[in-house]
């Protein structure tokens, strides 16, 4: 996860790397985490391009 200077991720992006971090621990969940990902990284984008 990449965080500009002088920004701190959103929920969205806390809530996906806790997801991801728990499907590569456990192998389950993989599909979620990735949703969620993609999620807060469209989110992220839309805030940016503001």
């Amino acid at each position: 996860m990449s965080i500009l200077s002088g920004e701190y991720p959103s929920e969205k992006q806390l809530a996906a790397s806790r997801a991801q971090s728990k499907a590569d621990r456990s192998g389950q969940g993989k599909e979620k985490a990735r949703r969620l990902q993609s999620e807060a990284d469209s989110a992220g984008y839309r805030k940016h391009g503001d």
